[in-house]
């Protein structure tokens, strides 16, 4: 078995939708980035690929490439996920945590859940999605940005 942790952030900016696991979450302002910035999404692409050993989501895909200016980050998760069996491995669970002051998000985590596990393929029970706040302290309390922990057990086929 092999463990893979990722770790993104974004700032929020104006003018910009926020995307979590491919689903749009109704706010003032949204997530910058040269994709989507689909910060969920691209944490779990980071423990995927921490846990193969390949490097991170920059590795794969350069944000000074324009062909992934505004692309989905759904998509993204969906050009790695074939490393998976060409290493012989699948995925076990895994576990996410979002830190955001706003906006709420537990009226939206069936969605992204939903909106993920088409992707990934794997059952519900081993995908987990939750959400915290940073109790108004740091960057995250400002509202200035949002980040997501995520990890991941990559199991041998």
């Amino acid at each position: 078995m092999r463990i893979g942790i990722g770790y993104d952030v974004h700032k929020l900016v104006e003018n910009r939708l926020l995307i979590l696991g491919g689903v749009t979450i109704p706010h003032s302002k949204g997530l910058l980035g040269h994709s989507d910035a689909d910060v969920l999404t691209h944490a779990i692409i980071d423990a995927i690929l921490g846990a193969l050993n390949l490097g991170n989501v920059g590795t794969f895909f350069p944000d000074t490439d324009p062909i992934y200016k505004n692309v989905s980050s759904l998509m993204l998760l969906s050009k790695i996920l074939p490393l998976l069996k060409e290493h012989a491995m699948k995925i076990g669970n895994i576990d996410t945590t979002i830190i955001a002051q706003a906006p709420k998000l537990n009226p939206y985590i069936n969605d992204i859940k939903k909106s993920l596990l088409s992707i990934l393929e794997i059952p519900e029970k081993d995908l987990s999605i939750k959400a915290t706040t940073s109790e108004h302290l740091g960057f995250i309390g400002r509202e200035e940005g949002i980040a997501v922990h995520a990890i991941t057990l990559l199991k041998p086929l």
